[in-house]
């Protein structure tokens, strides 16, 4: 089993366990990743997501080029092209597969290539102190394929995404944080029980708000200013229509902590 499913009260834990490549992923480790995604997305009772990887040394190292790039090599540029634009990307998030929870990634080790973009797929990124990350495609002749050249600016500006997708430089954790790539560096021995410390904290508010938040953020980040006023109230409005509207309110009245249904 190359993905681990394991499930902490209302929060999925996502480990690729492939150690033995530094738990780089091929055709099988991703079809299991798109499956585990799908589990997290239709399962109501889970609200959030950790993904990690097996071990100490890597969270992935990206595509296994053994495996995926002999898989590739069989297509026609066309046929890559449409597989592209109608099929889940590599590792599942990447492409064509909208999760409306949010993903967290607690990344130890190396994050590079695929795996960065993996990890650049996710909501938030908290790194052990030995983490490593680059994007080195353009270093092996390709271009970052999996949302890295769209991601990356996105999240820490055009200039310096590019310092790191035209170099294939490697960072360490510290300048990841500096360059707003992860929200925070922790021991790593401490990096699961922080992931999860913060997975449960989301996790602990009303669902459909922190879904509803989510994908204003997100959809909001390409619309003008006013446009993107308009979806935040076409977004926050059948929120306020729900229950847990009522619940929240009324249990700040009654000095309790809220007990959220996402309804």
């Amino acid at each position: 089993m190359t993905i681990r499913f394991e499930c902490v009260g209302t929060v999925a834990i996502l480990t690729i366990d492939r150690q033995s490549v530094h738990n780089a992923i091929d055709s099988e480790t991703s079809q299991a990743l798109i499956e585990a995604w799908i589990r997290f997305r239709d399962a109501d009772e889970l609200r959030v997501a950790i993904l990690t990887g097996a071990g100490e040394r890597a969270f992935c190292a990206g595509a296994d080029l053994r495996g995926v790039g002999d898989f590739y090599r069989k297509l026609t540029s066309a046929e890559r092209l449409r597989r592209a634009a109608l099929t889940p990307g590599l590792g599942g998030i990447t492409r064509n597969l909208v999760i409306d929870k949010p993903i967290l990634a607690a990344v130890n080790g190396y994050c590079l290539a695929g795996g960065l973009e993996v990890a650049l797929a996710c909501d938030l990124r908290l790194a052990s102190e030995n983490a490593t990350f680059g994007l080195p495609e353009v270093t092996r002749g390709i271009v970052p394929g999996a949302g890295g050249t769209q991601r990356l600016p996105r999240l820490i500006g055009p200039e310096r995404a590019l310092d790191l997708i035209l170099t294939g430089r490697r960072i360490d954790a510290r300048e990841a944080e500096r360059l707003g790539l992860v929200t925070r560096v922790v021991p790593l021995a401490d990096l699961r029980d922080e992931a999860l410390s913060l997975a449960q904290s989301i996790a602990e508010n009303a669902p459909l708000a922190v879904r509803a938040a989510k994908a204003a953020v997100w959809h909001g980040l390409d619309l003008p200013l006013e446009e993107g006023l308009r979806l935040e109230q076409l977004l926050a409005e059948p929120v306020r229509q729900s229950e847990d509207a009522q619940e929240g309110p009324r249990a700040f009245l009654e000095k309790r902590k809220p007990e959220f249904q996402g309804r």
